[in-house]
Order: C-alpha cells, then sequence, then structure tokens
C-alpha cells in the first residue's frame, strides 16, 4: 500500500511503485481532470501540484510521491490563486478544444505562487505546456489579471470582493 495526500485527504492505494501518478490519480482515485497528452513529460497536460510545484504526472512514478502534498485540478479553486486564475480564464476566454486547459491552470497556479507579479518573460519560461489551439497570448493575458486580481488588497474593489486574497 503507497499512503498519499491527495487534494488535502489521505488516500491508500494498492499499485505498483513505478506506476505513473497520472493513472493513479485517474483509474485509482477517480480524479479524472487531470489529462494523458503525451505520455513523455512533454506537453503539460497531466500537470499537478508535488508540493506546490508544478509536476508532469504522466512519467512521475507514484512512489516518488509518497509523503509529499498533491494538488489536482479538482482542489484548485479552493485556493485564492485558482479562483483567480479560473475568473481570468473564462474573462480571457482562454479554452477553445480544452484539452490542455487543467494542466496550464495548473502550471499558472504553480508560477503565481512563486512569482506573484510575472513578467512576460517568466511567463514565457514557466508556461512549458502546449497548446495545440495556440492560444499562449491569452494564456499570458490571463496570467497577468489573475495576478492583478490578486495583488488588490481584500476588501477595496470588486475585484479584491471576488477573489480574497488568501491562499
Amino acid at each position: 500500500m503507497i499512503r498519499l495526500n491527495v487534494n488535502d485527504a489521505e488516500k491508500s492505494v494498492d499499485v505498483p511503485a513505478d506506476v505513473p501518478l497520472l493513472w493513479v490519480l485517474r483509474e485509482e482515485l477517480g480524479l479524472t481532470g487531470t489529462k494523458f497528452g503525451c505520455g513523455v513529460a512533454a506537453c503539460g497536460a497531466c500537470t499537478v501540484h508535488l508540493d506546490g510545484e508544478a509536476v508532469r504526472s504522466c512519467s512521475y512514478p507514484v512512489e516518488a510521491a509518497a509523503g509529499h502534498r498533491i494538488g489536482t485540478i479538482e482542489h484548485l479553486s479552493s485556493t485564492a490563486i485558482g479562483r483567480a486564475l479560473q475568473h481570468a480564464w473564462i474573462d480571457q476566454q482562454v479554452p477553445q478544444c480544452g484539452y490542455c486547459q487543467s494542466g496550464m491552470l495548473m502550471s499558472a497556479a504553480a508560477l503565481l505562487k512563486a512569482t506573484p507579479q510575472p513578467t512576460d518573460t517568466q511567463i514565457d519560461e514557466a508556461m512549458t505546456n502546449i497548446c495545440r489551439c495556440g492560444t499562449y497570448p491569452r494564456v499570458r493575458a490571463a496570467i497577468h489579471q489573475a495576478a492583478n486580481l490578486l495583488s488588490v488588497p481584500a476588501g477595496r474593489g470588486k475585484a479584491a470582493k471576488k477573489e480574497p486574497h488568501a491562499s
């Protein structure tokens, strides 16, 4: 049995240690928001958080995730960063086909946690996820919008009421 902390809940799974975390999340735990894209950690559709850092779960052995906090797209809206990103994603009309979006949002959340006001260069360097629809300019605009929403002090302005400053 491998014990995992997934979305702030303790889980036990009976799988081989080398099974990719992606398949444990999807098949064993029913968390299907994390997508399979390439299987070689190149596209980013499978991005999850491991102790707040973005990792590609398709090539990450489940045993290596034991003892760490795993966060998936299903849990993203429980944080102020996640809510701000989701609001900005909709406002900027980022999704087209939508397949890459869970991985994009998870990568963007990790970026904003580490760098609350990223530059375009920092966004471009952090957002290595592949979007076949080419929504990269809207992704960048949405990240900037979310950063601005998060920088408004609580109780000041329309955005602060929608997105309280806490994570």
